[in-house]
């Protein structure tokens, strides 16, 4: 196993896309699951802490470590199985979601999360159970995890599969490969029902292989994942609608949500929105965008049956809602499919352009609130920021109800207004009875969040569950809660 500690050499591994930086007096890159058996006996012995690393996509800090050891999984990279009959794949953590998809998809089989960096580990997706623009239609990555191998704190090995351990109510039991045996009580709280990944997953009669997921390596580490496939088809329409108002926009989304979810042509596995400062940001990058568009909405649905039958039926709904169908983007091949989706992620990029340039950090909500609340939601939102005299952009997953609003501070001073606003935005989400985190996990950046949509409480209660399984807290401290609440 190669150990480093060069400053020079691990510096790479002491930051995440949200540019929040930690220290660390190592780095480890295990290449195997002893190694790090060995590395977490050693670690719990001497209370060493050790942060676990993905490949550095992530908004939160989650990977960031803040003192001890730094363990990467990136040398933890094969596909060690792929079952198409069954329609399953056998992973390590390190393996890229890209490549994953890539190589299920030449067997005509289909992995669907898709966060917007797919050059994310896969086992970092299970850690936060990421999602993307297709969760509208298929669900997080929760939804497909079918087993996981974990190895605590201490250097015992937890093997589950889906469906092997149910809590009864909400008493917990499960066995390590040692025999030993894990009782507990999960804490009894609501979880928002809309897409949610802020704290650990507990409720009433579940399946414990769910605790983990979302855990932000804060349980265990994950090393062995087997995932459900579906089946593939590469017969897909996409398109990129504009529209003249964001109101026709908006109209539009929701009318496609709720035909999505009944029994019609019209079957979105993806409605993803832009408003006019999105547009603007990447119009010098994407010419052809309508210099008149004041949003957009791009969709994505599988042809299925008949693909002039469920063309007609998205056309009838763009001109339903005003939607600039002679100016609109339509794609049946991959290549073009594809252009759209780099069009989709191009706005992300840019926003973490423009904070970095300025030396500051991203301020981008991650909250999603239930439909019917969300106009009144979003409106809310905006004024706030723009009552603030802040530039920003709004885009995402208004399928889901689940905006991100991207303030752009051009000095410290703003960014300072911008951080207060968000705490606002968040606050005001929960009190809607939805998430401060809908998709990016909670990190370190957004404990004080998840604070403010729990309360202390059940705070406490989660930071119980996490000394059952790292009585020794050294494991990825400071995620989800503040390492206080571990004394």
């Amino acid at each position: 196993m190669i150990i480093k500690n060069n400053i020079d050499e691990i510096q790479s591994y002491l930051s995440d896309a949200s540019n929040y930086s930690g220290y660390c007096d190592s780095v480890c890159f295990p290449e195997s699951d002893e190694e790090i058996i060995e590395l977490l006996k050693s670690c719990s012995k001497d209370k060493i802490r050790v942060t676990v690393s993905g490949n550095g996509t992530g908004l939160t800090g989650s990977r960031v470590p803040e003192g001890g050891i730094v363990i990467f999984t990136g040398r933890l990279n094969k596909i060690l199985e792929l079952n198409e009959t069954q329609k399953y794949v056998v992973a390590q953590p390190g393996v890229i979601l890209k490549d994953l998809q890539d190589f299920v998809e030449e067997k005509k089989l289909f992995y669907p999360p898709d966060p917007t960096e797919r050059n994310c580990f896969i086992g970092a997706t299970v850690a936060t159970n990421s999602s993307g623009a297709r969760t509208f239609k298929y669900g997080p990555t929760r939804d497909y995890i079918l087993a996981i191998k974990v190895i605590l704190a201490d250097g015992d090995v937890i093997n589950i599969e889906r469906g092997q351990y149910k809590t009864n109510g909400y008493e917990a039991l499960l066995t390590t490969e040692n025999g030993r045996i894990i009782s507990f009580e999960l804490p009894k709280y609501e979880m928002p029902a809309t897409k949610n990944t802020a704290g650990y997953f507990c409720k009433e009669n579940m399946d414990l292989i769910d605790l983990f997921i979302g855990s932000e390596g804060t349980l265990g580490i994950i090393t062995q994942i087997k995932l459900k496939l579906i089946d593939f088809t590469d017969e897909v329409l996409s398109c990129v609608v504009f529209f003249n108002s964001e109101n026709d926009a908006l109209n539009f989304i929701d009318e496609a949500r709720k035909l999505s979810k009944s029994d019609n042509l019209i079957d979105a596995r993806g409605l993803e929105f832009f408003d006019e400062y999105s547009l603007q940001f990447l119009q010098k990058d994407y010419p052809n965008i309508p210099a008149v568009a004041k949003s957009a909405v791009w969709f994505e649905q599988e042809l299925i049956v008949s693909g002039d039958d469920i063309t007609s039926a998205w056309l009838e709904l763009i001109i339903k809602h005003n939607g600039m169908e002679e100016e609109s983007w339509i794609a049946v091949d991959k290549k073009e499919q594809e252009k759209f989706k780099d069009f989709r992620h191009a706005i992300s990029w840019k926003v973490n352009e423009y904070i970095t340039q300025r030396g500051l950090k991203k301020v981008g909500t991650d909250v999603a609130v239930p439909n019917d609340r969300f106009r009144d939601f979003y409106n809310w939102c905006k004024r706030k920021v723009k009552d603030a005299d802040l530039k920003y952009v709004v885009y995402g997953h208004f399928g889901n109800s689940h905006p991100h609003l991207n303030m752009l501070p051009e000095n410290h001073d703003q960014y300072l207004l911008a951080k207060k606003i968000y705490a606002e935005i968040c606050a005001e989400a929960a009190g809607q009875k939805g998430t401060v985190s809908a998709e990016h996990g909670i990190g370190k950046l957004k404990r004080d969040y998840l604070y403010s949509m729990y309360g202390e409480n059940v705070i406490k209660e989660m930071a119980r569950i996490k000394l059952i399984f790292d009585p020794d807290s050294i494991l990825s401290i400071g995620n989800i809660f503040d390492e206080k609440y571990l004394h």
